[in-house]
């Protein structure tokens, strides 16, 4: 697992620079043919992973609710994002994976309830899987955020 959650730290260090480098208007625009922006995808990582992972293994969420609420499975932008949320999200990108990397190894992911996800049929028995499917997840989110930065810029 030590690998898998050193790609993950590599692939919330790439989201990082992505919000850091990337206009406040860019990562809210939604361009055509698509039907979410930037800076959704990139809440959507934070949350499913710590919905995948600590909401199923029955540990509190280092993100909160309202968060939560915004970008889970589902769920779609509604509005604009300001900066201060931007900056929320950029800061939870290395907080959240710290914190699960420390939990796992203290050994705090004991229980967990099982969840087939709806991207695969895959059914997560365990935080090992859970992390396998979250590192997964987050590939694909990342393609599709490389996707949105090219269409943003070409506009």
């Amino acid at each position: 697992m030590a690998f898998s959650l050193d790609i993950l730290q590599n692939t919330r260090k790439s989201f990082k620079r992505i919000l850091e480098n990337t206009s406040l208007e860019d990562l809210n625009k939604t361009p055509e043919g698509f039907n979410n922006n930037i800076i959704w995808n990139i809440g959507h990582i934070l949350v499913t992973e710590q919905l995948l992972g600590n909401r199923l293994s029955g540990l509190p969420t280092v993100v909160n609710d309202d968060l939560i609420e915004k970008y889970k499975k589902g769920t779609k932008p509604e509005g604009t994002i300001a900066q201060e949320e931007v900056n929320e999200i950029k800061a939870l990108l290395q907080a959240t994976i710290d914190k699960t990397s420390e939990d796992y190894k203290s050994g705090l992911y004991k229980d967990f309830k099982e969840y087939t996800v709806s991207t695969t049929g895959n059914t997560l028995t365990n935080i090992e899987e859970a992390l396998q499917f979250i590192l997964f997840h987050e590939g694909i989110h990342l393609g599709i955020v490389l996707s949105l930065l090219k269409a943003v810029k070409s506009n």
